[in-house]
């Protein structure tokens, strides 16, 4: 789902509107098909709509909410200080800001859920491995009952 331009104004006739997060001015947030089953199973509270997660995250990006998530080499972001999603970050071809910079759009990959429902997020290196861990643990016992 992409949210270029939706409900939203242009800052100015010449500059295309982006915001910066970190180094990168994003102009466009994507969210994949995953990302919006994960925040529907994980983030989502009674009661909420949740067709409108891009318009989410937009608002949140505007209100300069989101924030990264440690020193992270799995490029997560925390949210309200509490819903950690991972994002990749794509070149928007043929679009630049008005100093030349390059425009990036934001892609959702996951919503891993909230820190206050799942305290195991506090710690995303040892909570991978332990994903990890898990599946290889249940792919031996496949195995085991095979032979």
């Amino acid at each position: 789902m992409m949210m270029h331009g939706k409900g939203l104004d242009w800052w100015g006739a010449y500059e295309p509107f982006h915001i910066m997060l970190n180094d990168y001015r994003v102009a466009d947030i994507v969210v994949t098909s995953h990302a919006q089953s994960r925040y529907a199973d994980r983030v989502s509270r009674e009661g909420e709509a949740g067709g409108e997660v891009a318009a989410f995250l937009w608002q949140s990006l505007k209100q300069n909410r989101i924030k990264p998530y440690q020193q992270s080499k799995y490029n997560a972001y925390l949210i309200d200080e509490d819903t950690v999603v991972i994002a990749e970050f794509k070149e928007l071809e043929g679009v630049t800001s008005l100093s030349g910079r390059p425009l990036y759009i934001m892609v959702i990959v996951s919503f891993l859920g909230r820190i206050s429902a799942t305290p195991q997020l506090r710690d995303l290196q040892g909570y991978y491995s332990r994903l990890r861990n898990t599946r290889r643990m249940k792919l031996m016992k496949k195995r085991r009952r095979r032979k």
